[in-house]
């Protein structure tokens, strides 16, 4: 387990180096070649160089135990980085949109053959990456995976678009594809940035789960009801649930068949940790909110 645990960070920073590297020829080489779509590419490229960077560091404080300060371990380090990665590149979108709007109206060429340079480039290192990542078993080498991709297909596109340019006159292909990839970028990074706040604010990471917990535990027959149900994520990823059940009981042993029966009700569920307080019913809860 260790060694795979080691072999999986190894693999994610290999595509992080490989990610840090090529963006900053991308910043260089976009600036160089007067492409706006290179520097789109840029800043999506930014965004997975963080999102990779964050992956990568929560891979290695996963290997620590959880402290007395962090009862609950460094899982939540990762919707930091989410939500950092997201702002950054909200920012980094925004600039490359009012680079490349004024642009359709007044298109300028680009230097079409460093954009094909740069593409090829792009296609090897990120391809590249993306093999490194390959039949990954961890949830961020498959996710990561897709990613670069993603990022191969984007190259593929820039690439395609400056080979048309090198004998066709038309500069707004160039706009008209960054401002594409940004909106991409842009929809891709709200839809994830406010599922993050969500989470940070401990809402349910999904809203049929709650109603799904409750269902499988009120089909146990000693359970006759139950409250303060809270179901919350350290990571989107990694689940949290308490719950107060309401039942009735004569003996030790049906107190233990009912500890049993709610323990495998919430098997199914995957939850990462789970407290349960059982109440009887002449008892009176405590707790008052």
């Amino acid at each position: 387990m260790a060694h795979s645990h080691s072999h999986s960070s190894e693999k994610i920073g290999w595509a992080f180096f490989l990610n840090f590297g090529f963006t900053i020829i991308e910043f260089i080489g976009g600036w160089l070649t007067n492409s706006t779509a290179i520097m789109a590419d840029a800043v999506h490229d930014l965004g997975d160089t963080l999102s990779i960077g964050s992956a990568w560091l929560l891979n290695k404080l996963g290997t620590k135990s959880a402290t007395k300060e962090f009862t609950y371990g460094y899982r939540r380090l990762s919707l930091l980085g989410a939500l950092i990665n997201g702002i950054v590149l909200i920012v980094g979108s925004a600039w490359i949109l009012y680079e490349a709007v004024p642009r359709l109206s007044n298109p300028e060429m680009p230097e079409t053959e460093g954009m094909i340079v740069l593409a090829i480039l792009g296609v090897l290192v990120n391809g590249f990456a993306a093999y490194k990542l390959h039949g990954g078993k961890s949830l961020n080498e498959k996710v990561l995976n897709w990613h670069l991709l993603e990022d191969v297909f984007g190259w593929v596109a820039v690439l395609i678009v400056a080979i048309v340019m090198q004998f066709k006159d038309w500069p707004v292909l160039d706009p008209v594809l960054s401002i594409g990839f940004t909106l991409f970028i842009l929809f891709n990074v709200i839809r994830n940035l406010v599922s993050t706040v969500k989470l940070f604010f401990q809402a349910s990471p999904d809203n049929s789960l709650l109603q799904n917990v409750t269902d499988k535990l009120l089909e146990l027959d000693a359970v006759i009801d139950l409250h303060h149900l809270h179901i919350w994520s350290l990571d989107g990823e990694h689940h949290v649930a308490t719950v107060h059940v309401v039942s009735q009981f004569e003996s030790k042993v049906e107190y233990l068949e009912l500890k049993e029966s709610v323990s495998n009700a919430l098997q199914k569920f995957e939850l990462s940790h789970t407290t349960i307080e059982i109440e009887l019913t002449s008892e009176e809860c405590r707790d008052v909110c």
